[in-house]
């Protein structure tokens, strides 16, 4: 599936131009063609990028309370725009199949492929960040060799990933598998949902 292997280079340039600023903060240019799957591939690591490093800032023992919560709010935020994100990949594959007829025994998987390739982007920041720690100059032996051995692992699981989506793309496309997109239907964010916010207005 050459699609896969295009957004996994993507991820990888995503998570490049990311720590080229290694900031939060940083600019935001996305080159691809507006609301293109590869758009929407390279938006999705960046944001992964952004929520990993947000991750590492709020565990600082030294943070401010309330920088830890405007933080914290933050990471909510975009927690809802990475479902977005996942479920518009989905909609990708739902409309790329949708004159595939399903077999009279096809099974609906218990992953979508957005789900999945949600799991990839993820594991090619892991694989960043402990490639990082392995070649630390300032890291001892022990440390690098722990990362390694981790590193290892990741690239594997990444590789194992890649492969599992790609059968899971094939056995969609000649209707063995039946695509579905499901919802997240997330309640905290909806001010008319959230108890908590909509019992403030009464």
């Amino acid at each position: 599936m050459r699609l896969l292997d295009t957004m996994t280079s993507i991820f990888d340039l995503a998570i490049k131009d990311y720590h080229e600023q290694d900031s939060v903060d940083g600019l935001y240019h996305n080159s691809f063609c507006k609301d293109s799957i590869e758009a929407i591939a390279y938006r999705k690591c960046w944001v992964d990028n952004i929520q990993w490093h947000l991750e590492d800032i709020i565990r600082k023992p030294d943070i401010e309370p309330a920088e830890a919560l405007e933080i914290k709010r933050r990471i909510d935020k975009m927690n809802q725009e990475r479902t977005d994100l996942v479920e518009l990949i989905d909609d990708y594959f739902v409309d790329r199949y949708k004159k595939t007829k399903p077999k009279y025994d096809a099974k609906i998987n218990t992953e979508s492929p957005g789900c999945a390739i949600d799991r990839l982007s993820i594991l090619a920041i892991k694989i960043y960040h402990w490639k990082y720690e392995a070649e630390r100059k300032d890291a001892d032996e022990d440390h690098k060799a722990n990362c390694n051995s981790k590193l290892s692992i990741l690239i594997e699981q990444k590789e194992d990933l890649k492969n599992s989506i790609k059968y899971l793309v094939h056995e969609i496309a000649s209707g063995k598998k039946i695509m579905k997109v499901y919802r997240q239907m997330k309640m905290y964010n909806d001010p008319e949902l959230n108890p908590s916010l909509y019992r403030k207005k009464q």
